[in-house]
């Protein structure tokens, strides 16, 4: 064989040879060596998160409490676009957005986009602003744009945000949630069925720039969107509950906050829980839940429970005699005192109630329970009075009563103490759940704030009333009972609330609050907390509330029937006007008719917000017109203060000719002044 062609031979076979080894090596070094390939694909894709659209929370007629508006950022993929059908209308869809936008001129706006594409971005932000679902639709027609994500570049990010039709309205019972996550209220307690569960989608990571977009329109896996939370809440009972704390409130500069809640009697649901605490500009918001947070001795109130264990042992009636002397009686180093001079001298156990002698109820409690302290005890343990009520949402504050079987703790002046309502603990919703059993007939239920969830209108789950105690006493007692509330009010500390329309019960409570060291007193000062519980109509009973007005640092007094027992009764009132299924409405004298609250200004949620016309806010305050005009996507521009007396353009012009609406404010005397515009 000629021996140069077997050299050839020899070094062809070696080149395989070497060829194949290499690529085995590289075969092996892949496989077994590296993760190559998984980085090669995860610096080209990865994956994104897409936000579910958070549910809403509603009251108990369906009317919104929290809703969610979706906000889009517009970005484009400049290298979507064919070269010649980005060329042919990059001019038309930088005129369409400097028009839209407003921030910068077309040629502006076609010199970013040129240098975009020129650059390899494929990720660019357009506009200054976040656009509305309307203004979406809008976008989706400018030139370019039309021809849709895949051949126009267009991209759309969804951004939920939060409104409140209602604004403040119920606001710390509503809650919300922070950046952290975290907030209070039913926002933050039912957080999990609300925001839903959030889909995934691939972006696309490019070589030349770190942005990614989206590797197709539709998402790898879509988002869940969450629960609507239907609650107990009944607007109209709630904004005359906060009305009537803001009314009596505005009497007083000492005050440094109030509560009312309002339950249904039946069942326990809550119809309204207001709280109002003084900010530092001296006006009142919703900024701590004093309801069901602030345990607090509760004073005169407690003696309710106090009588209660009277009665069901059988140490007294209501006609048994009580000397309540000269209206102070000292115990064990604790001297009590009667708010009348010259005290009560012998007086029933039902006018002991209904004047909310101090001295008498101490003295009967000394004198039936001294040396049983375990057996008083015992009974309050029975009626359920300290409970833990495990309300729908967090916080709830600890409810305290003394330590069973702690003797070492029971001075000689703990007892009489504790009838009087010191030395306990509770919040004004454990003292309402009480009194509501009163109301009930002895069956305690379970307050509670959430009737239902709900997935597009259809009730997905239902939250039933729940019984805390079948009976906390006997029906003699719970007779008796329901006879001295009654008689509070027609007879006793309460009597100038009484209604001769419809009959009130309840008793009035004013109490001490230990601050500072710890103490009642600072020098001369001292505070109070004025408190007013029952329920109406007395013969059949439909709601319990309980109303606490707290002081700040004061030398006056703020008593019960005076500051908080008011406030019952213009909410009763409001009730029982607006309630069309009892007797004749009532009006009370200087109060107007009622006017049940509007969100935004009348918007009806269960229709669309526009015909596709300009909407008329004429008479709308600013927050309703911005939220009206905005949701139907038109900018704002805004001139004076109080009410919208004039808007340009007029109502009924088509939206696609309006991008921006004037809307023009007075205050009821013609004044006008100059604020930011939107």
């Amino acid at each position: 064989m000629n021996k140069p062609f077997v050299i050839r031979i020899k070094l062809l076979y070696l080149v395989l040879l070497l060829a194949g080894g290499g690529v085995i090596a590289q075969i092996l070094r892949l496989q077994y060596l590296t993760n190559y390939g998984d980085k090669a694909e995860q610096n080209a894709f990865t994956k994104e998160e897409i936000e579910a659209n958070r549910g809403n929370i509603l009251a108990m007629d369906g009317r919104f409490l929290a809703a969610s508006i979706p906000y889009y950022q517009i970005r484009i993929d400049c290298l979507a676009p064919h070269r010649d059908t980005f060329n042919k209308y990059v001019d038309g869809l930088s005129a369409a957005l400097a028009q839209f936008f407003k921030d910068k001129t077309a040629a502006a706006y076609k010199k970013e986009l040129v240098d975009t594409r020129a650059s390899g971005n494929r990720y660019k932000v357009v506009g200054n602003r976040n656009v509305t679902h309307t203004e979406l639709e809008q976008i989706k027609q400018f030139p370019l744009f039309s021809r849709g994500t895949n051949r126009g570049g267009l991209i759309a990010i969804q951004k939920n945000k939060r409104i409140y039709p209602y604004d403040r309205l119920a606001s710390r019972t509503i809650g919300f949630i922070n950046d952290y996550g975290r907030g209070p209220g039913i926002e933050n307690s039912f957080d999990h069925q609300l925001k839903g569960n959030p889909g995934l989608r691939t972006l696309q990571r490019q070589t030349k720039n770190k942005e990614a977009r989206p590797l197709t329109v539709t998402p790898d896996i879509p988002p869940i969107d969450g629960y609507d939370v239907q609650t107990t809440l009944d607007i109209d009972i709630q904004e005359a509950a906060e009305r009537a704390l803001r009314n009596r409130l505005a009497k007083s500069s000492e005050l440094e906050g109030a509560t009312a809640i309002v339950m249904e009697v039946q069942t326990g649901a809550i119809r309204a829980i207001s709280n109002l605490t003084k900010t530092d500009t001296g006006d009142y918001d919703e900024r701590y839940n004093y309801a069901i947070a602030e345990a607090t001795e509760p004073g005169s109130t407690f003696k309710l429970a106090t009588l209660m264990a009277l009665l069901e042992d059988d140490y007294v009636s209501l006609n048994t005699m009580i000397d309540a002397g000269n209206g102070r009686w000292s115990y064990g180093g604790a001297t009590l005192s009667d708010v009348s001079s010259g005290g009560y001298g012998n007086i029933s156990v039902l006018q002991a109630f209904e004047k909310s002698s101090n001295v008498a109820f101490a003295k009967m409690a000394v004198q039936h329970f001294a040396g049983k302290e375990s057996q008083f005890l015992q009974r309050l343990y029975d009626i359920k009075i300290s409970e833990k009520l495990k309300l729908d949402i967090e916080g709830e504050g600890a409810a305290s009563l003394r330590a069973r079987d702690d003797k070492s703790r029971w001075e000689p002046g703990a007892l009489p103490m504790m009838a009087i309502g010191y030395q306990v603990k509770l919040t004004p919703l454990h003292i309402l759940s009480f009194y509501n059993a009163v109301a009930n007939g002895g069956k305690m239920m379970r307050p509670y704030l959430i009737e239902s969830l709900k997935k597009a209108g259809q009730i997905e789950k239902v939250y039933k009333p729940q019984v805390i105690s079948g009976s906390i006493c006997s029906k003699s007692t719970i007779d008796s009972l329901q006879k001295a509330l009654r008689y509070v009010v027609k007879e006793g500390t309460a009597k100038s609330i009484d209604n001769p329309r419809y009959p009130i019960s309840g008793k009035t409570g004013t109490a001490q609050i230990a601050f500072g060291s710890g103490g009642y007193k600072e020098g001369d000062y001292h505070r109070h907390q004025a408190s007013f519980a029952g329920f109406f109509p007395s013969d059949h009973p439909r709601y319990t509330i309980v109303v606490v007005v707290y002081t700040q640092k004061t030398r006056q007094n703020f008593y019960g029937a005076t500051w908080a027992a008011p406030v019952f009764r213009e909410i009763a009132d409001k009730i029982y006007s607006f309630s069309t299924d009892w007797n004749d409405p009532v009006i009370r004298e200087k109060t107007p008719a009622y006017q049940p609250p509007q969100p935004m200004a009348g918007i009806d949620w269960s229709k669309p917000l526009s015909d596709g016309t300009v909407p008329n806010v004429v008479g709308m305050g600013l927050m309703d017109a911005l939220y009206l005009l905005e949701r139907n996507g038109l900018q704002v521009k805004v001139t004076g203060m109080g009410s919208v007396e004039s808007q340009d353009p007029l109502p009924g012009t088509p939206l696609q000719a309006v991008n921006t609406v004037a809307i023009a404010l007075t205050k009821n005397n013609g004044k006008k002044t100059q604020i930011a515009a939107k």
